[in-house]
């Protein structure tokens, strides 16, 4: 198989878990300015925070929250969270003090703000201008949380389940990630 053709698997696989974990793709944007995007530096600033932060040891569940390129610091969080055994994400989340909020169409399926992030009136900037989250349907293909489990000993992979039905077991990392345009397209190593 072909550099490219492996490329193009991984990324076709990366895309149909999005839209398995979001269910996106079904908005559009609300404003038409022209954007610029987000600096390489800040998207490095943010995979370095996230790597950081998974490294740390933890016996339990290691939660991490990463504003990615909305660089909204009151979102990031890195907190060790304890656990016996395998547990729901939305148990561990909540015990990590972090709140998750759906979609008025989608109030469990789907993570539309963490932490409050991103805010209604904030202007997300992205490739086709601006964008203003209301989390009343779907949230836009280009601008959303995605999930992430880290096993004790390996790669990051994308979470095939959402938080109502993704169990997370001690060792494991658990990572809500806001990513625009594609970036950040994973969490640091």
């Amino acid at each position: 198989m072909t550099l490219t053709k492996i490329r193009t698997a991984a990324a076709s696989s990366l895309a149909a878990a999005g839209l398995l974990f979001t269910l996106a793709a079904c908005s559009a944007p609300a404003a038409t300015q022209p954007a610029t995007s987000a600096p390489a530096s800040t998207a490095s600033a943010s995979a370095s925070a996230s790597a950081s932060a998974a490294a740390e040891p933890c016996a339990g569940v290691k939660v991490i929250v990463d504003s990615g390129a909305l660089k909204q610091a009151a979102a990031d969080t890195s907190v060790c969270v304890p656990a016996s055994g395998p547990t729901l994400a939305s148990k561990v989340l909540d015990d990590a003090k972090v709140k998750t909020e759906g979609t008025e169409q989608y109030p469990k399926e789907l993570v539309c703000r963490v932490n409050g992030v991103p805010a209604a009136d904030l202007d997300i900037t992205h490739k086709g201008g601006t964008y203003k989250e209301d989390c009343k349907k779907m949230p836009a293909a280009f601008a959303y949380w995605s999930l992430w489990v880290k096993p004790a000993t390996g790669a990051w992979a994308y979470a095939q389940e959402g938080l109502a039905t993704l169990k997370v077991s001690p060792g494991q990392s658990l990572e809500l990630l806001y990513t625009v345009d594609g970036a950040p397209a994973a969490p640091a190593a």
